[in-house]
């Protein structure tokens, strides 16, 4: 495979990742824990829509990341994104954590591959 198909099939991956998120796990409900973190760390009573809100911004960032405009402004956007949250969570509700404080460890991995997707595997321009 080149670099361009390996790029253009970790954008779409990395994607459908936000689309997942958002659509699925918090604006349809589908993963209830979300909406206990955001009671734990925001209170009950904004976490229903702060969740709903969360999910529709990761449907956002699933359009900028597949239109691949402002790639790298996108990039740099989800590693700040997952690593604030992540860290938040960790410290304020790591019992509610899918795989309690190790959730850390998976975004590392999933901003790693974010970073070389952009950063590395990505064409450079002609």
């Amino acid at each position: 495979m080149t670099r361009s198909v390996i790029h253009t099939v970790l954008t779409i991956l990395i994607s459908l990742v936000w689309l997942a998120n958002g659509l699925y796990a918090k604006v349809l409900g589908f993963v209830p824990r979300h909406q206990e973190i955001a009671a734990k760390i925001l209170g009950s009573e904004v976490s229903f829509l702060a969740v709903k809100v969360i999910g529709v911004l990761e449907i956002c960032l699933f359009i900028w990341v597949i239109s691949r405009k402002y790639s790298r402004f996108a990039a740099v956007t989800q590693i700040v994104i997952v690593l604030t949250m992540n860290i938040l969570e960790f410290i304020l509700a790591p019992e509610l954590l899918l795989f309690g404080r190790l959730n850390i460890v998976i975004a590392v991995i999933f901003v790693s591959v974010v970073y070389l997707n952009e950063f590395i595997i990505k064409p450079k321009a002609a």
